[in-house]
């Protein structure tokens, strides 16, 4: 295929403020997880792709396939779309008072 460009799992982002490898990143109207430290304007590698564990607000309880949206004020998961970025959805089902759950990132 001539057009084809890569695969997609991680994509590269150059960093406005400094971001921690794990660290969750907006980028538009999705998030990535940083996958290495990224400086101040370097850029560095973004999974964008795949299943991850972050935290969730625990009186949350997504069920598997359930979406879930990124709250970037609390730096967690929710399935409040709301004000928030949609972040993929549940690859396993969480319940209350779990503080993280598994995403399935960006799908």
């Amino acid at each position: 295929m001539k057009n084809f460009v890569q695969e997609g799992n991680v994509l590269d982002y150059t960093a406005g403020t400094a971001v921690s490898s794990g660290a969750v990143v907006v980028i538009g109207v999705r998030i990535g997880i940083a996958v290495k430290d990224i400086a101040v304007g370097e850029t560095g590698p973004l999974r964008v792709k795949g299943v991850v564990e972050l935290a969730k607000l625990s009186t949350d309880t997504p069920a598997q396939g359930a979406l879930l949206y990124w709250d970037a004020t609390n730096s967690r998961l929710t399935t409040t779309a709301s004000g928030n970025v949609l972040a993929g959805y549940a690859a396993q089902a969480a319940g209350n008072g779990a503080t993280t759950v598994w995403l399935h990132l960006n799908a």
